[in-house]
């Protein structure tokens, strides 16, 4: 799925838009123990409370894609015949058949799910008549339905008692914690809705935390391949190339490689293109070499790559952040202007390595202006020359 169509998903979870009529959900206490669940139809619920819902169900169809929202494809062997998704198929058909699948849901999750505090699982069903896509957009003509199920599993944190004021009995009170829904954790969309129609081949999973997807719900209730998480993503990539290069990783190689995939983040934005930017084994190969680098230690990188990421393409956010750049030392960081990334430069002098900073003006230290005073390198000259 691509930004328009989550976009598209995201903006029909308003009470006045969508078409769900019950909300299914789960608590879960901290020792994995489903204390209840139950079934709740919207029509007989408070708008406030309404809004408040589909407000929590709509941050599980959030983040960028690639690094929050996961694509989990099913093999076909799964699609033709597995207990997995033919559960994932009967928890949208919105009849009597998907009660069963919702329940085993709920017990599936609660035997695995590891979370630091008691949760609720929540779960919508929708049918959406999607409208036909026209040059400007949907034109409003309904092209197909497409049903689809949404679950959001949210923490339960349970506040501190507090002193509360009460103006009308101008008198005060202990107020009891109260347990309060927070964001969704995790939560999945099935089936995807690519190219604004249903694939029931794949799943979008949606991970608050980048760095931890929680793959033990992926594993034993999606039973699909656990994605390496986007955080880690950047930091094996970058793995891979300082193996592979060695000494050939070279700052402005870096600074070309960075650059490169910017670019396509770039391209991608002024393009509105459909589908996300991604970074490919061949495009990193391809600046290796315009770097200069020996075909030998490219043939390296790529030999790893393919160990590491298989013919798995990556989006380039989750390898650079193109509003930042960054070196480091040890004991130094050094943060510039992405677009000012030629004002560092390094040097050996008297068999040293340094990093060098230009600094023309405007240089300050703790807020206070400073002048740069020092000799003038020989081999520069003096300004008089």
């Amino acid at each position: 799925m691509n930004e328009k169509e989550i976009g598209e998903l995201r903006r029909r979870l308003r009470a006045d838009k969508c078409a769900v009529n019950d909300l299914y959900g789960c608590f879960v206490n901290e020792k994995k123990e489903i204390v209840s669940s139950f079934r709740q139809p919207l029509g007989m619920t408070p708008s406030d409370d309404v809004d408040a819902v589909l407000q929590i169900m709509r941050k599980a169809l959030s983040g960028t894609p690639g690094k929050n929202l996961l694509t989990l494809p099913f093999s076909t062997e799964q699609v033709m015949d597995s207990d997995e998704h033919r559960m994932f198929s009967a928890l949208r058909t919105r009849d009597a058949q998907s009660e069963p699948a919702i329940q085993a849901l709920f017990e599936q999750t609660a035997a695995c799910l590891s979370m630091e505090t008691a949760y609720l699982i929540l779960l919508a069903q929708d049918a959406y008549d999607v409208p036909a896509a026209g040059r400007d957009g949907p034109d409003g003509e309904s092209a197909d339905v497409f049903t689809y199920c949404l679950c959001a599993i949210c923490p339960v944190k349970e506040t501190r008692p507090a002193l509360g004021f009460f103006p009308s009995e101008n008198t005060f009170r202990s107020l009891l914690g109260n347990r309060v829904i927070s964001a969704p954790e995790l939560g999945f969309l099935f089936p995807s809705f690519d190219d604004r129609a249903a694939n029931i081949y794949d799943l979008l999973y949606y991970t608050k935390n980048s760095a931890a997807n929680h793959p033990e719900f992926i594993e034993q209730v999606v039973r699909a391949a656990v994605p390496m998480p986007a955080d880690e993503q950047k930091e094996t990539f970058n793995g891979i190339l300082e193996n592979a290069l060695s000494d050939a990783c070279s700052l402005d190689l870096a600074v070309e490689l960075r650059d490169a995939i910017c670019e396509q983040i770039e391209e991608a934005k002024e393009t509105h293109a459909d589908e996300p930017p991604v970074v490919s084994k061949k495009d990193v190969s391809r600046v290796l070499r315009r770097c200069g680098v020996a075909e030998e230690r490219v043939e390296a990188f790529e030999r790893e790559y393919q160990e590491t990421f298989g013919a798995a393409d990556l989006p380039p956010k989750n390898i650079v952040n193109p509003k930042q750049f960054e070196v480091a030392t040890p004991d130094v960081q050094i943060r510039v202007a992405p677009d000012h990334s030629y004002l560092i430069s390094t040097r050996t002098i008297d068999g040293v390595p340094y990093i060098l900073v230009r600094a023309d003006s405007g240089v300050a230290v703790n807020g206070m202006q400073v002048q740069i005073v020092g000799e003038t390198d020989p081999a520069e000259g003096s300004p008089e020359e």
